[in-house]
């Protein structure tokens, strides 16, 4: 076997394992949810990128630019969510 045939099987490995570990996730939220044991905000709250990665994707259609997008997007939700709960500290509301 040479180093490469190795190596690319390595990585198809762990891509495989990565599937299974997502696919794993999906359906522990779908049984919890069919179990009324998680919260819809919840789930909204972490579908967020996911809902940004995908308008950023239909308007740009490219992937690149659709991730850079949602980066900044993100990071303009932690600032913005940032300066509302320092306001609201400060002022008590």
């Amino acid at each position: 076997m040479t180093s490469a045939l190795i190596v690319q099987i390595a990585v198809i490995g762990a891509f495989v394992l990565m599937g299974l570990g997502i696919l794993s996730m999906i359906f522990s939220g779908v049984r919890g949810i069919a179990q009324g044991k998680q919260d819809f905000k919840r789930i909204a709250l972490i579908s967020t990128p996911v809902i940004i990665f995908g308008i950023s994707y239909v308007a740009t259609n490219d992937v690149t630019k659709a991730g850079v997008l949602t980066t900044m997007g993100m990071m303009a939700i932690m600032i913005a969510s940032i300066v509302f709960t320092g306001l609201r500290g400060t002022f008590k509301f």
